[in-house]
């Protein structure tokens, strides 16, 4: 049986190991994937980092839930791919059948919690690989001309904050302003997406210069510096209303707080973020009719707008390549904030 690298969590609370294990054959309906890239994403260290007995899953299991790359087999009774065709793989994956599922909405699954895992890299096998076995064609959705080494984080890293904004839509024309918090591998998509889809004045707020310089280059009009001053600064910017539309892609306590104090009357917050922070919920906490949201990902049908929006231009991940030799550098990068953007490993160069 041939052998491949691949990197897995094997032990709660300990480093992730990159391993020797065997290359998956493709049984009914399933599709085997040469990796161009899988993404790293801040949701991987919170997974090394799950206390014993919290985390839902079964160990070992090899990480990375943003994948894209080539189709290399075809199981039995697969006729809709070709060996050989780019594609990305839809990562939440639910049971097939359900009501919610049957719409596109798999990360809504009504039968998750009996899954127990969440998608590939979330529970089962992921992407840090240099193969990947998809459990059901149904999974799988065309890159077209995208590169699959560029294009994996738009599977997560654009579709999360695309699924927000989408909800949102409807406060968002002429006039109105987006805040984005947090221009790290989201929020820099997010500013993208904004400026794909709506006329609204975007402001980003990072604590890192940086990564607001990254902001204005991926089109925010106004930048704010987080930490104090950071409420009144966009108060200020929007007349003293407030943001029509809060995404915080941070998820801290001040973050939080931030998004609440710079919404609107009627606006909507979503808290993408999550660095475990805790917003004090009650009378007064957030202006009058505003809603607070805690978007979970996207819909299959979702991802095809998105990988439209990249095939036409209109939006692109800013990525940084790391061979899968040098795993760990990503997530090293991550953890001090250096990244410009996403990092993307590369297993097969």
């Amino acid at each position: 049986m041939a052998a491949m690298k691949a990197y897995q969590l094997v032990a709660r609370q300990q480093p992730p190991e990159l391993r020797d294990v065997r290359v998956p054959e493709p049984g009914p309906g399933q599709v085997l994937v040469r990796i161009g890239g899988a993404g790293a994403c801040h949701s991987d260290l919170h997974l090394m980092e799950w206390p014993e007995g919290t985390m839902p899953f079964e160990l070992p299991f090899t990480l990375g839930h943003e994948n894209a790359g080539w189709i290399e087999a075809l199981g039995p009774g697969v006729e809709s791919w070709r060996s050989g065709d780019p594609v990305a793989v839809y990562g939440p994956w639910g049971c097939g059948r359900c009501r919610e599922c049957r719409q596109s909405r798999e990360t809504l699954c009504e039968r998750q919690s009996v899954l127990g895992a969440y998608g590939g890299g979330l529970g089962r096998d992921g992407g840090m690989a240099e193969y990947m076995l998809v459990p059901d064609a149904r999974l799988l959705v065309g890159l077209g001309d995208l590169d699959p080494r560029d294009a994996a984080p738009l599977t997560d890293a654009a579709l999360t904050p695309y699924h927000a904004i989408k909800r949102s839509l409807h406060l968002l024309g002429p006039g109105s302003t987006a805040a984005v918090i947090g221009v790290g591998g989201l929020g820099h998509m997010a500013v993208q997406i904004l400026r794909a889809l709506t006329p609204a004045r975007i402001v980003a707020v990072d604590v890192a210069s940086d990564k607001l310089r990254l902001a204005r280059e991926v089109g925010a009009h106004e930048v704010v510096e987080s930490g104090a001053g950071a409420t009144e600064a966009l108060r200020e910017l929007t007349g003293g209303l407030g943001a029509q539309v809060v995404l915080d892609f941070v998820g801290a306590d001040a973050t939080m707080a931030l998004a609440a104090q710079s919404v609107r009357m009627g606006g909507d917050v979503a808290i993408v973020g999550l660095a475990g922070g805790v917003l004090q919920y009650q009378f007064g906490a957030v202006a009058f009719d505003a809603t607070i949201t805690i978007p979970y990902w996207g819909t299959a049908i979702e991802l095809m707008e998105v990988l439209e929006l990249a095939r036409q231009g209109t939006i692109r991940a800013h990525v940084e390549h790391f061979s899968l030799d040098h795993v760990d550098q990503a997530y090293a990068r991550m953890r001090e904030g250096s990244l410009d953007g996403r990092a993307v490993v590369c297993p097969n160069g």
